[in-house]
């Protein structure tokens, strides 16, 4: 099924390195971290899923340009999504919020800083989520290089959606320190860690 989801909507007929692993890894209910380099597939990992999952999948990034980027990219095949950050009016944000409600969306991007609504956050507590994807991951860790508290509050939204919904952590890097950094602050029920090797075979120095 996920083979057909790929040649349906992005029309490939294989995945990259890594990418089934990962699918795999979440389509079981596994919490997992994958580790892939810029430009190796990250955003395929969670959207194959979210369209084989019932209700929708949340997916927390920062990257407010590449969620709208994401979000065209995907109505251009003919997947339904929304975004919510705090750039929008009270209006597109209920508008967002009645489409997750109706089924009208399958996956929702939400940046970090939402998350310390709380009137946001009550919002999200009738939805049927399947899964829970942070995106950037290594922003949760003080470890790492670029900490954001606000991505603390993933933890009270994994309370919110449900601990049995599957979190997939994603980053292009993370040292041994900030991967299990990750997985404690996101409540990881067991380690699963898919690195894809950052050699890059075509360059040379």
């Amino acid at each position: 099924m996920k083979h057909s989801i790929l040649k349906r909507y992005w029309g490939y007929d294989a995945f990259r390195p890594m990418q089934e692993e990962i699918i795999d890894s979440v389509l079981e209910g596994r919490d997992t971290l994958g580790l892939l380099p810029t430009g190796g597939g990250k955003s395929l990992t969670f959207q194959v899923p979210a369209m084989l999952l019932p209700g929708v999948t949340i997916v927390v990034t920062p990257l407010i340009s590449l969620m709208k980027d994401q979000v065209d990219n995907l109505a251009d095949r003919g997947i339904r999504a929304v975004l919510f950050h705090s750039g929008l009016t009270p209006r597109e944000k209920d508008l967002g919020m009645t489409r997750c409600r109706l089924g009208k969306a399958k996956i929702a991007y939400v940046s970090p800083e939402r998350l310390q609504n709380e009137r946001f956050l009550a919002e999200l507590r009738p939805l049927t989520v399947s899964l829970l994807v942070v995106d950037e991951a290594h922003c949760i860790s003080q470890w790492g290089y670029d900490f954001r508290p606000s991505y603390l509050r993933i933890a009270a939204l994994r309370r919110i959606v449900g601990e049995e919904v599957p979190v997939l952590a994603l980053t292009a890097s993370a040292t041994p320190e900030v991967t299990g950094d990750i997985m404690r602050h996101l409540g990881f029920r067991e380690p699963r860690v898919f690195a894809k090797s950052f050699t890059r075979e075509n360059l040379s120095y």
